[in-house]
């Protein structure tokens, strides 16, 4: 065995100042596919670097900073190894604990695992309560329900917290839980659109199980391939009382704007507190973004029940509710993001001279739009009739601002001519919506329409309320696309035209079964529109294979399944499930367009909510590019940031935040920092 550990030790050549090499055993044989993890607390933020070991057990961490670091062992099969102290330059041998017995080995599984243990009611069953199949039951407890705030099936959440309390039952316990602090609203309403006994009796069996030890029935398996090529970087940044929503790195038309430079993230309802990352001097500062109005509203005041965590002290006292940002071509950083309350001025409203306006007059926007210039310092607020979510540069000449809204609810699309705001600063007459009209007369043109519920009238389009929750613009043409997150969903084209206020014409389409739930989405470079879906697939849309009139009385959503393929998400089903597809719940799919990480170009990525990682499709499979620590990743969005391509796969990276508005749910639990994380994918799992 020693003369083994001598050939692989020489075989890693030798150790340079910036990494640390070796090789991880049992004691028997060599651990293949298992995670190096080194961390230090010596860098102005907490940091730490991720690698994984090849087909013989060694590894190499890269471009380590200068600091003392502990460096351990995790892996399926495995628990924690002994830290041991080392430096850049140093190489070691570690010793892989082989787990006990399978309970201890399953700690460290992804929460998808365990959340696959969740018993759902059989298709038989239904109607249930306010659910009237399966599917729409499975959307509540998925990514367009619980999973759309945080991960289900970490240790937090597949146990009940003593300090929530004494109950009769432990569905008394989940009751009282889920009014817990101040995103009680949120799941209480997702309880709601069940039978929400029927489905605190589900969680309750489910814990009760795990409490009594048990596990769950499959295993996942150690990372293969291009999967043991990735290095995962992570830094500390915000603060432990607030969650971020997600971060900026760059420009998405142009991933090669601001090349090394600082990440900016989202905080939400949490905090006016924005978080900036320097990764060069790993220094994370925070920025406090501003309101126009002191009324504006706060979370602060939403009602909840004490924390089993916080006490009955609010945690969350955010008025700007930051949720999305991006970077423009001139590195200026843009927010949706409320600057005052919801009632909107005059000029929105009915009776207004705005084109927009006479059009479709707006009440209210619970959103808005900010931009801060980081060569000023300066925050600009920008009110919007139109309420704002996601927000999305166009490739046209105006460098048009679409914003999707959120809610399938909401009645309009909005947009900012950036050249009419920056050349007059009016933000009145810079800024349009549409409502979206379906061309169900088939002309070709925007008419008038009938309301939504009336029935068809030949002469006429129809009006429909399937507001955007994700927002993209396609490179080929121009149009808008977007997720509706009403059930089964769909998702939405809209052709601007020359006039959009008047002239945009809006297409839907429904995802087939046994596909259902849009979420997040985003579009490739040919057209082709990809989302994550609630069923546990990520899907396509290709509108050049529909076969069908793409207007008319019958271009209601069904009319093109042909357009659509669906890729089953890697991991388990439910019990009780046994329609394709898998327990995860992505909530989001960036595409990455110009191969900023080394996969290729027109890569979609989905977030992994469940599988703790990055989903890349790649020729039909899956790359699972998985952070294994601290447990509990999750993500929201990403983006691609090629910061020196000559340098290959060291000047490329994905970057995502650790986005659970929970982030005391994750390993360490009370006092654990939001994340910053970015992915690199070398040649081989020892490249320097």
């Amino acid at each position: 065995m020693r003369a083994l550990l001598l050939l692989l030790m020489l075989a890693l050549g030798s150790a340079n100042a910036q990494s640390i090499r070796g090789v991880v055993t049992n004691g028997r044989t060599a651990e293949a596919g298992v995670w190096v993890i080194a961390e230090t607390e010596d860098l102005p933020t907490k940091f730490a670097k991720i690698v994984v070991t090849d087909d013989y057990g060694r590894f190499l961490i890269p471009e380590l900073p200068k600091a003392s670091y502990r460096v351990w062992v995790r892996g399926y099969g495995l628990v924690d190894s002994k830290k041991v102290k080392a430096r850049p330059g140093d190489r070691l041998r570690l010793k892989a604990n082989v787990a006990p017995n399978q309970g201890s080995a399953a700690q460290y599984y992804p929460s998808l695992y365990w959340y696959s243990m969740l018993r759902i009611p059989e298709k038989g069953e239904f109607p249930i309560g306010k659910a009237a199949s399966q599917q729409q039951w499975l959307d509540a407890v998925k990514s367009n329900g619980c999973v759309g705030c945080h991960a289900m099936g970490t240790a937090a959440t597949r146990t009940v917290p003593q300090a929530l309390g004494h109950f009769k039952s432990s569905q008394e316990a989940w009751a009282r839980r889920i009014t817990s602090g101040q995103a009680m609203t949120s799941m209480v309403n997702v309880l709601g659109r069940t039978d929400p006994d029927r489905m605190l009796a589900q969680f309750a069996e489910w814990t009760d199980r795990v409490a009594a030890g048990e596990i769950p029935a499959e295993r996942p398996p150690r990372p293969q391939g291009a999967e043991r090529n990735v290095v995962i970087t992570l830094w500390d940044w915000s603060n432990p009382r607030a969650y971020l929503h997600d971060e900026i790195s760059t420009d998405k038309r142009n991933p090669t704007l601001n090349a090394y430079g600082k990440l900016y993230g989202a905080t939400e309802e949490s905090t006016d507190l924005l978080p900036v990352l320097d990764p060069r001097s790993h220094v994370a500062t925070e920025m406090e973004h501003p309101v126009r109005d002191p009324e504006t509203p706060s979370s602060k005041d939403d009602p909840m029940a004490p924390s089993p965590y916080w006490g009955a002290k609010p945690i969350w006292d955010s008025h700007t509710s930051t949720h999305n940002p991006m970077l423009d071509e001139r590195g200026r950083l843009w927010y949706t993001a409320r600057v005052r309350p919801p009632q909107n001025p005059d000029f929105c409203r009915k009776g207004s001279s705005h084109p927009s306006a006479q059009v479709f007059p707006l009440e209210r926007a619970n959103r808005h739009l900010s931009m801060y210039d980081p060569q000023s310092g300066k925050f600009t607020l920008i009110s919007t009739c139109f309420s704002t979510h996601h927000l999305v540069f166009a490739e046209d000449a105006n460098n048009t601002l679409w914003t999707s809204a959120g809610g399938a609810a909401n009645p309009v699309l909005g947009w900012l001519n950036r050249k009419v705001y920056e050349e007059t600063g009016d933000e009145e007459r810079a800024q349009g919506w549409t409502p979206f009209i379906l061309d169900t007369n088939g002309n070709g043109r925007r008419d008038d329409w009938v309301e939504p519920g009336e029935p068809l009238n030949p002469a006429k389009d129809q009006r429909v309320v399937t507001g955007l929750y994700s927002v993209a613009v396609n490179p080929v043409d121009g149009t808008v696309w977007g997720t509706s997150r009403s059930f089964p969903g769909y998702v939405v084209r809209v052709n601007p035209g020359p006039d959009p206020a008047h002239t945009a014409l809006t297409e839907i389409y429904e995802p087939p079964l046994p596909g259902y739930g849009p979420r997040g989405g985003d579009i490739d470079r040919e057209g082709v529109f990809w989302t994550s879906l609630s069923s546990g697939h990520l899907a396509s849309f290709d509108r050049r294979k529909c076969k069908g009139p793409l207007n008319g009385p019958s271009a209601t959503g069904a009319h093109c399944p042909e357009g659509w393929a669906l890729y089953p998400f890697p991991g388990p089903q439910f019990k009780g499930v046994l329609d394709q597809g898998s327990v995860e719940s992505s909530y989001y799919t960036w595409v990455d367009q110009f191969d900023t990480v080394g996969l290729g170009r027109n890569v979609p990525i989905a977030t992994g909510n469940l599988n703790e990682g990055l989903l890349a499709l790649v020729d039909g499979k899956f790359i699972v590019l998985r952070v294994p620590y601290p447990l509990g990743y999750y993500a929201k969005w990403l983006d691609g940031r090629i910061d020196d391509a000559k340098k290959g796969w060291k000047g490329r990276g994905l970057w995502s935040t650790v986005a659970t508005r929970a982030p005391f749910h994750l390993e360490g639990g009370k006092g654990t920092r939001p994340k910053v994380v970015r992915f690199q994918l070398r040649p081989s799992p020892l490249a320097d």
